[in-house]
């Protein structure tokens, strides 16, 4: 399709990822990144979380977007549905050793490194 609408889904999915990638930021990332700031330790695991994930989305080989953060931060939350995790209720506790948070919150790390959305 040509013309006005041709990018009408692709400007969608980004609205939509952006999106998806803001409330995650705000349920996790804001208590996270204040944990981490206070905690080197903290920082150095979600810093090794990071490179995991760009590992997996092979963020070497093509630039990180916020779809394939948002669609990522997705697949982990379902995956660990399906394996009986679930999301804590309240204030999260930053001292566990929770792999799914973690991961979730170096996905919020990476996608504050995003451009603005538009």
């Amino acid at each position: 399709m040509n013309g006005l609408f041709s990018n009408a889904a692709a400007r969608a999915a980004h609205r939509s990822a952006h999106a998806s990638l803001a409330e995650l930021t705000a349920a996790v990332g804001l208590t996270g990144f204040a944990a981490a700031q206070e905690n080197p330790g903290l920082m150095s695991v979600i810093d090794q979380h990071a490179a995991g994930v760009r590992d997996s989305l092979d963020a070497d080989q093509r630039p990180l977007t916020a779809i394939l953060l948002a669609a990522y931060a997705e697949g982990v939350r379902d995956a660990a549905f399906q394996h009986g995790w679930a999301a804590p209720e309240g204030a999260i506790d930053w001292t566990g050793d929770d792999w799914v948070l973690r991961r979730l919150l170096a996905v919020c790390m990476l996608a504050r490194a995003l451009p603005a959305p538009r």
